[in-house]
């Protein structure tokens, strides 16, 4: 199921990796770069979690651990 919030957090997730593909083709890389990669791409992945959810507290829940 495509959703608008989905859509918008699948985009987000690209501009999070290039901005860490730039960060690391010019040395710049540190700790903090690569927490940024995973906790930016975790949204996506939350929501599309949240999309197979079993009932409605479940989905609820996913989505809060998406939106934090």
């Amino acid at each position: 199921m495509e959703s608008r919030v989905y859509d918008k957090a699948y985009k987000f997730a690209i501009r999070i990796v290039k901005g860490y593909k730039y960060l690391c083709e010019t040395k710049q890389e540190y700790i903090l770069s690569k927490q940024l990669l995973r906790s930016g791409t975790s949204i996506g992945a939350n929501i599309a979690e949240a999309n197979g959810a079993i009932s409605q507290a479940d989905f609820r829940a996913k989505m809060s651990i998406a939106y934090k």
